[in-house]
């Protein structure tokens, strides 16, 4: 099978705007342009349910939840995920390139500072559902770090103990 695969991630929560925005025509366009003929979509607990089957060139297939997304991780060969840190450093530390996309209706959200410091040092690219367009056509996923993971999920505890002392 030819082309290469995206794995997008909502978490277990829902995040409608990022399913949504990944499934507009002119993002799979994008998609397609840049070599990625698949599209798989993990849509948590939305209300919004994406089409399947081919789009615009995009073969798109979607489920909301179970026990493990590992090997959707270690099959991709894109994740783009929310912004929380559990997914950002399953993915990174699954060494898939990486876009967060930060959910900015969520109140007292600091998934904007976990995305900025990401992006900062280079391991992923990041944006909001109304810049993930812009943000697809200009990455250039060759030029992220690498990112050696340690132990993600005591960093993801930790920073999310660090996150709600800090609100």
């Amino acid at each position: 099978m030819s082309g290469k695969t995206i794995f997008v991630t909502v978490g277990t929560t829902h995040f409608d705007a990022l399913i949504q925005a990944i499934v507009e025509e002119e993002t799979l366009a994008i998609l397609r342009e840049k070599g990625y003929t698949r599209v798989n979509l993990q849509i948590g607990q939305g209300k919004f349910v994406p089409p399947e089957g081919e789009h615009w060139g995009i073969t798109l297939t979607h489920f909301r939840l179970k026990p493990s997304i590992a090997m959707d991780f270690a099959n991709a060969d894109l994740v783009i995920s929310h912004a929380g840190s559990g997914s950002c450093l399953e993915a990174l530390g699954a060494g898939k390139p990486l876009v967060a996309v930060v959910n900015d209706t969520l109140m007292a959200n600091h998934q904007t500072e976990l995305a900025e410091e990401l992006a900062s040092n280079g391991f992923c690219y990041y944006c909001y559902p109304a810049t993930l367009q812009e943000m697809l056509a200009d990455m250039d996923v060759s030029l992220l770090r690498s990112y050696v993971p340690g132990q993600p999920k005591l960093l993801a505890q930790y920073l999310n103990s660090v996150i709600k002392l800090a609100s």
